[in-house]
Protein backbone atom coordinates (compact mmCIF):
# COMPACT_ATOMS: atom_id res chain seq x y z
CA UNK A 1 0.00 0.00 0.00
CA UNK A 2 1.64 3.28 -1.13
CA UNK A 3 -0.53 6.51 -0.71
CA UNK A 4 1.20 9.72 -1.43
CA UNK A 5 -0.07 10.83 1.19
CA UNK A 6 10.36 22.24 18.34
CA UNK A 7 8.10 21.09 19.46
CA UNK A 8 7.38 21.25 23.57
CA UNK A 9 7.68 17.81 25.10
CA UNK A 10 4.48 17.22 27.22
CA UNK A 11 4.95 17.36 30.84
CA UNK A 12 3.89 14.35 33.07
CA UNK A 13 0.40 14.08 33.61
CA UNK A 14 -1.27 13.46 36.52
CA UNK A 15 0.73 12.55 40.12
CA UNK A 16 3.45 9.78 39.85
CA UNK A 17 1.15 7.48 41.49
CA UNK A 18 -1.44 7.94 38.54
CA UNK A 19 0.90 7.48 35.76
CA UNK A 20 2.92 4.49 37.11
CA UNK A 21 -0.38 2.54 37.78
CA UNK A 22 -1.37 3.43 33.52
CA UNK A 23 2.24 2.51 32.65
CA UNK A 24 1.20 -0.93 34.48
CA UNK A 25 -2.36 -1.44 32.78
CA UNK A 26 -1.86 -4.71 31.21
CA UNK A 27 -2.35 -4.99 27.21
CA UNK A 28 -4.16 -7.79 24.76
CA UNK A 29 -2.20 -10.60 23.60
CA UNK A 30 -2.32 -10.73 19.94
CA UNK A 31 -2.73 -14.69 19.94
CA UNK A 32 -2.16 -14.89 16.45
CA UNK A 33 0.90 -15.71 14.48
CA UNK A 34 0.90 -12.24 12.95
CA UNK A 35 0.23 -9.55 13.74
CA UNK A 36 -1.19 -6.25 11.64
CA UNK A 37 1.53 -3.47 11.43
CA UNK A 38 0.99 -0.32 9.84
CA UNK A 39 4.17 2.38 8.95
CA UNK A 40 3.65 5.83 8.95
CA UNK A 41 6.39 8.01 6.99
CA UNK A 42 7.00 12.15 6.13
CA UNK A 43 9.70 10.65 3.59
CA UNK A 44 10.06 8.30 0.75
CA UNK A 45 10.49 4.54 1.65
CA UNK A 46 13.58 5.16 -1.16
CA UNK A 47 15.16 8.16 2.33
CA UNK A 48 18.21 6.60 3.96
CA UNK A 49 16.05 6.81 7.66
CA UNK A 50 12.61 5.37 6.29
CA UNK A 51 14.31 2.90 4.20
CA UNK A 52 15.56 0.81 7.22
CA UNK A 53 12.68 0.49 9.07
CA UNK A 54 10.94 -0.25 5.86
CA UNK A 55 13.40 -2.85 5.35
CA UNK A 56 13.05 -4.42 8.48
CA UNK A 57 9.23 -4.21 8.19
CA UNK A 58 9.61 -6.44 4.71
CA UNK A 59 12.07 -8.79 6.57
CA UNK A 60 9.67 -9.29 9.75
CA UNK A 61 6.81 -10.28 7.20
CA UNK A 62 8.89 -12.31 4.76
CA UNK A 63 9.38 -14.53 8.09
CA UNK A 64 5.90 -14.51 8.69
CA UNK A 65 5.84 -12.41 11.98
CA UNK A 66 3.65 -9.25 10.54
CA UNK A 67 1.25 -7.96 7.79
CA UNK A 68 2.78 -5.02 6.62
CA UNK A 69 1.35 -1.95 5.12
CA UNK A 70 2.71 1.66 4.90
CA UNK A 71 2.36 5.49 3.59
CA UNK A 72 5.19 7.67 2.51
CA UNK A 73 5.45 10.85 2.34
CA UNK A 74 2.70 12.11 4.78
CA UNK A 75 2.80 15.39 5.42
CA UNK A 76 2.81 17.07 8.93
CA UNK A 77 -0.67 18.49 8.22
CA UNK A 78 -2.07 15.24 7.05
CA UNK A 79 0.36 12.56 9.75
CA UNK A 80 -2.47 12.81 12.74
CA UNK A 81 -5.21 11.95 10.32
CA UNK A 82 -3.19 8.83 8.64
CA UNK A 83 -2.23 7.28 12.23
CA UNK A 84 -6.21 7.65 12.81
CA UNK A 85 -7.11 5.70 10.38
CA UNK A 86 -4.70 2.77 10.36
CA UNK A 87 -5.82 2.72 14.16
CA UNK A 88 -9.65 2.71 13.46
CA UNK A 89 -8.51 -0.18 10.30
CA UNK A 90 -7.35 -2.13 13.50
CA UNK A 91 -3.97 -2.71 13.56
CA UNK A 92 -1.92 -3.79 16.32
CA UNK A 93 1.20 -1.57 15.80
CA UNK A 94 1.87 1.61 13.95
CA UNK A 95 5.68 2.92 13.24
CA UNK A 96 6.43 6.04 12.72
CA UNK A 97 8.26 9.30 13.73
CA UNK A 98 6.54 12.05 15.58
CA UNK A 99 9.25 14.82 15.12
CA UNK A 100 6.99 16.75 13.71
CA UNK A 101 3.68 16.04 15.48
CA UNK A 102 4.88 14.75 18.98
CA UNK A 103 1.63 15.99 20.69
CA UNK A 104 -0.56 15.33 17.96
CA UNK A 105 0.77 11.76 18.19
CA UNK A 106 0.71 11.00 21.71
CA UNK A 107 -3.48 12.04 21.27
CA UNK A 108 -3.81 9.35 18.84
CA UNK A 109 -2.51 6.70 21.18
CA UNK A 110 -4.62 8.31 24.05
CA UNK A 111 -7.59 7.31 21.51
CA UNK A 112 -6.61 4.13 20.87
CA UNK A 113 -5.02 2.68 24.12
CA UNK A 114 -5.35 -1.00 22.66
CA UNK A 115 -2.79 -0.15 20.05
CA UNK A 116 0.73 0.09 20.19
CA UNK A 117 2.86 2.73 19.21
CA UNK A 118 6.00 2.85 18.53
CA UNK A 119 7.63 6.24 17.13
CA UNK A 120 10.56 8.03 16.59
CA UNK A 121 11.50 10.88 18.77
CA UNK A 122 13.45 12.96 20.16
CA UNK A 123 11.43 12.81 23.36
CA UNK A 124 11.53 9.51 25.95
CA UNK A 125 8.08 7.98 26.95
CA UNK A 126 5.56 9.45 28.92
CA UNK A 127 4.36 6.91 31.50
CA UNK A 128 0.88 8.51 30.73
CA UNK A 129 0.39 7.13 27.54
CA UNK A 130 1.33 3.80 28.10
CA UNK A 131 0.69 2.15 24.41
CA UNK A 132 3.19 4.82 23.12
CA UNK A 133 7.30 3.77 23.19
CA UNK A 134 9.74 5.64 21.47
CA UNK A 135 13.31 5.11 19.67
CA UNK A 136 15.84 6.85 18.12
CA UNK A 137 18.98 5.79 15.47
CA UNK A 138 21.27 5.80 18.13
CA UNK A 139 24.07 5.04 16.04
CA UNK A 140 27.24 7.34 17.05
CA UNK A 141 29.03 3.98 17.79
CA UNK A 142 29.45 3.53 13.87
CA UNK A 143 29.72 7.36 13.07
CA UNK A 144 32.49 7.85 15.49
CA UNK A 145 34.41 4.32 13.79
CA UNK A 146 34.16 6.24 10.16
CA UNK A 147 35.19 9.44 11.69
CA UNK A 148 38.64 7.63 12.64
CA UNK A 149 38.69 6.26 8.41
CA UNK A 150 37.63 10.14 7.55
CA UNK A 151 40.76 11.73 9.75
CA UNK A 152 43.07 9.40 8.28
CA UNK A 153 41.89 9.82 4.74
CA UNK A 154 41.80 13.24 4.72
CA UNK A 155 44.68 15.62 3.52
CA UNK A 156 43.46 18.83 4.25
CA UNK A 157 41.84 17.66 7.50
CA UNK A 158 38.62 20.12 6.38
CA UNK A 159 35.59 18.15 6.89
CA UNK A 160 32.22 19.33 5.68
CA UNK A 161 29.08 18.11 7.17
CA UNK A 162 25.80 18.68 5.58
CA UNK A 163 22.75 17.79 7.74
CA UNK A 164 18.90 17.83 7.51
CA UNK A 165 17.95 19.98 10.54
CA UNK A 166 20.27 20.28 14.04
CA UNK A 167 17.61 17.86 15.51
CA UNK A 168 19.82 15.35 18.32
CA UNK A 169 19.32 12.33 15.99
CA UNK A 170 21.21 14.56 13.71
CA UNK A 171 23.93 15.96 16.20
CA UNK A 172 24.77 13.39 17.79
CA UNK A 173 25.57 11.71 14.90
CA UNK A 174 27.68 14.61 13.85
CA UNK A 175 29.56 14.72 17.12
CA UNK A 176 30.40 11.35 16.95
CA UNK A 177 31.88 11.63 13.58
CA UNK A 178 33.44 14.80 14.52
CA UNK A 179 35.00 12.84 17.74
CA UNK A 180 36.45 10.00 15.31
CA UNK A 181 38.34 12.61 13.14
CA UNK A 182 39.63 15.37 15.70
CA UNK A 183 41.13 11.54 17.58
CA UNK A 184 43.22 11.35 14.29
CA UNK A 185 43.69 14.31 12.52
CA UNK A 186 44.48 16.14 15.19
CA UNK A 187 42.67 19.05 17.80
CA UNK A 188 43.68 21.55 15.12
CA UNK A 189 41.03 20.15 12.10
CA UNK A 190 38.47 22.24 11.14
CA UNK A 191 34.75 21.25 10.61
CA UNK A 192 32.01 22.85 8.25
CA UNK A 193 28.33 22.32 9.48
CA UNK A 194 25.52 23.26 7.54
CA UNK A 195 21.72 22.08 8.03
CA UNK A 196 19.16 22.42 4.87
CA UNK A 197 15.53 22.23 6.71
CA UNK A 198 14.66 19.38 4.89
CA UNK A 199 14.90 15.86 5.12
CA UNK A 200 14.64 15.17 1.28
CA UNK A 201 16.25 17.90 -0.80
CA UNK A 202 19.08 16.29 -3.13
CA UNK A 203 19.81 19.44 -4.90
CA UNK A 204 19.69 21.83 -1.80
CA UNK A 205 22.40 19.18 0.07
CA UNK A 206 24.62 19.33 -3.31
CA UNK A 207 24.39 23.09 -3.01
CA UNK A 208 25.83 23.66 0.44
CA UNK A 209 28.47 20.39 0.22
CA UNK A 210 29.74 22.47 -3.13
CA UNK A 211 30.45 25.49 -0.63
CA UNK A 212 32.11 23.62 1.88
CA UNK A 213 34.09 21.85 -0.30
CA UNK A 214 35.32 25.14 -2.10
CA UNK A 215 36.26 26.51 1.21
CA UNK A 216 38.97 23.65 1.69
CA UNK A 217 36.61 20.61 2.76
CA UNK A 218 38.13 17.58 1.11
CA UNK A 219 36.25 14.71 3.08
CA UNK A 220 32.25 14.97 3.13
CA UNK A 221 29.66 13.71 6.11
CA UNK A 222 26.90 13.24 3.90
CA UNK A 223 24.15 13.46 6.45
CA UNK A 224 21.72 14.13 3.53
CA UNK A 225 21.55 12.62 -0.03
CA UNK A 226 22.91 15.15 -2.73
CA UNK A 227 26.12 15.66 -0.57
CA UNK A 228 28.43 12.30 -2.10
CA UNK A 229 27.42 13.30 -5.78
CA UNK A 230 28.79 16.91 -5.23
CA UNK A 231 32.00 14.93 -3.69
CA UNK A 232 32.18 12.76 -6.61
CA UNK A 233 31.86 15.87 -8.88
CA UNK A 234 34.55 18.00 -7.40
CA UNK A 235 37.07 14.45 -6.45
CA UNK A 236 37.02 14.28 -2.97
CA UNK A 237 35.54 11.67 -0.54
CA UNK A 238 32.65 11.30 1.92
CA UNK A 239 31.41 9.48 4.41
CA UNK A 240 28.01 7.72 4.36
CA UNK A 241 25.20 7.78 7.12
CA UNK A 242 22.50 5.06 7.75
CA UNK A 243 22.87 2.90 4.43
CA UNK A 244 25.92 1.94 2.29
CA UNK A 245 26.36 3.61 -0.92
CA UNK A 246 29.37 2.55 -2.12
CA UNK A 247 27.79 0.72 -4.55
CA UNK A 248 26.12 4.09 -6.32
CA UNK A 249 29.83 6.01 -5.60
CA UNK A 250 32.82 3.64 -5.93
CA UNK A 251 35.40 5.83 -5.67
CA UNK A 252 33.97 8.71 -3.28
CA UNK A 253 32.21 7.04 -0.24
CA UNK A 254 34.94 5.60 2.07
CA UNK A 255 32.82 3.79 4.64
CA UNK A 256 29.43 4.30 6.28
CA UNK A 257 27.65 4.14 9.58
CA UNK A 258 24.71 1.27 9.04
CA UNK A 259 21.75 1.63 11.33
CA UNK A 260 20.00 -1.87 11.66
CA UNK A 261 16.28 -1.21 12.48
CA UNK A 262 15.57 -4.83 12.97
CA UNK A 263 16.57 -5.22 16.57
CA UNK A 264 13.99 -2.35 17.39
CA UNK A 265 11.41 -3.56 15.57
CA UNK A 266 11.34 -7.18 16.57
CA UNK A 267 11.76 -6.43 20.07
CA UNK A 268 8.00 -4.36 19.76
CA UNK A 269 6.85 -7.22 17.44
CA UNK A 270 8.17 -9.83 20.48
CA UNK A 271 6.38 -7.36 23.29
CA UNK A 272 2.74 -6.65 21.07
CA UNK A 273 2.25 -10.48 20.47
CA UNK A 274 2.83 -10.85 24.74
CA UNK A 275 0.74 -8.46 25.60
CA UNK A 276 3.77 -6.94 27.43
CA UNK A 277 3.90 -3.42 25.05
CA UNK A 278 4.49 -0.29 27.49
CA UNK A 279 5.76 3.11 26.95
CA UNK A 280 9.68 2.47 26.61
CA UNK A 281 12.46 3.81 25.35
CA UNK A 282 13.50 1.90 22.73
CA UNK A 283 16.92 4.09 21.51
CA UNK A 284 19.29 1.03 22.86
CA UNK A 285 18.33 -1.24 20.12
CA UNK A 286 20.52 0.78 17.76
CA UNK A 287 23.77 0.77 19.92
CA UNK A 288 25.94 -1.33 18.17
CA UNK A 289 26.38 -4.00 21.52
CA UNK A 290 22.59 -5.01 20.97
CA UNK A 291 23.34 -5.07 16.53
CA UNK A 292 21.68 -2.10 15.93
CA UNK A 293 24.25 -0.17 13.78
CA UNK A 294 27.62 -1.44 12.15
CA UNK A 295 30.46 -0.13 10.06
CA UNK A 296 29.69 -0.90 6.26
CA UNK A 297 32.36 -3.03 4.56
CA UNK A 298 34.87 -0.51 2.77
CA UNK A 299 34.69 -2.21 -0.42
CA UNK A 300 36.65 -0.20 -2.87
CA UNK A 301 38.53 0.98 -0.57
CA UNK A 302 39.81 -1.92 1.53
CA UNK A 303 43.00 -1.90 0.42
CA UNK A 304 43.13 2.23 0.40
CA UNK A 305 42.73 3.03 3.61
CA UNK A 306 45.95 3.35 6.15
CA UNK A 307 46.09 -0.55 8.21
CA UNK A 308 46.85 0.92 11.66
CA UNK A 309 43.78 3.33 11.28
CA UNK A 310 41.54 -0.24 10.60
CA UNK A 311 43.66 -1.57 13.32
CA UNK A 312 42.21 0.98 15.84
CA UNK A 313 38.92 0.52 13.95
CA UNK A 314 38.71 -2.98 14.96
CA UNK A 315 39.98 -2.67 18.56
CA UNK A 316 37.10 -0.24 18.95
CA UNK A 317 34.54 -2.12 17.70
CA UNK A 318 35.39 -4.69 20.33
CA UNK A 319 35.74 -2.14 22.95
CA UNK A 320 32.61 -1.28 22.01
CA UNK A 321 30.75 -4.75 22.58
CA UNK A 322 32.13 -5.09 25.37
CA UNK A 323 31.24 -1.92 26.63
CA UNK A 324 34.79 -0.76 27.90
CA UNK A 325 34.70 2.05 25.29
CA UNK A 326 31.77 4.47 25.12
CA UNK A 327 31.15 6.70 22.40
CA UNK A 328 29.56 9.36 24.10
CA UNK A 329 26.07 11.10 23.27
CA UNK A 330 26.13 14.59 22.73
CA UNK A 331 23.12 16.12 21.04
CA UNK A 332 24.20 19.64 21.03
CA UNK A 333 23.50 21.64 18.15
CA UNK A 334 27.21 21.37 16.09
CA UNK A 335 28.63 24.39 15.20
CA UNK A 336 31.91 25.28 12.49
CA UNK A 337 34.58 26.05 13.61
Amino acid sequence: MRETIKLERRSLLQAAGVAGALAMLPRRARSQARIKVAAVYSAPVEQQWVSRQHKAANAAQDRGDIDYVFTENVNNSDYERVLREYAEAGHDLIVGESFGKEENARDVARSYSDVAFLMGSSFKEDPSVPNFAVFDNYIQDASYLTGLIAGAMSKSRNFGLVGGYPIPEVNRLMHAFMQGAREWSGDDSRFQVAFIGSWYDPPKAKEAAFAQIDAGADMMYAERFGVSDAARERGVLAIGNVIDTQDDYPETVVASAIWHFEPTLDKAIKEVKAGTFKAEDYGVYSFMKHGGCSLAPLGTFEDKVPGEVMELVRARIEAIKAGEFVVPINDEVPRSN
